[in-house]
């Protein structure tokens, strides 16, 4: 005889989400990955071998360390630029960061 307290029911298990849900989620993070990190990445090195395949003598680079020179020779993956008059050092194509407009060298 329950006349003064309402009956207290157990609440209902969750319903567990089906695998097509969990397939849906798991593709869309890895497509959201793809986009925000390999994509971008996988570009600026492409970008980066082409500007390597580009150089030739008398290009104005300035490489990964900071260097700011001009090539004077180019054999395979290798090139030498010269730093300064007299100045001529050895180093490989890739470490390249970028090529500088002509006549930069002479404005700084």
């Amino acid at each position: 005889m329950n006349l003064f307290f309402s009956t207290a029911h157990a609440q209902a298990a969750a319903q567990q989400p089906s695998m097509t849900f969990n397939f849906i989620l798991f593709g869309g993070m890895i497509l959201l990955f793809w986009l925000l990190l390999i994509r971008p990445q996988s570009k600026r090195a492409k970008e980066h071998r082409e500007l390597v395949a580009s150089i030739s003598k008398g290009d104005e680079v300035m490489t990964s360390g900071g260097l700011l020179g001009k090539v004077t020779k180019v054999s395979g993956d290798y090139m030498a630029i010269q730093v300064a008059d007299g100045v001529e050092i050895k180093l490989q194509k890739s470490s390249v960061a970028a090529t500088l407009p002509k006549g930069t060298l002479e404005q700084i």
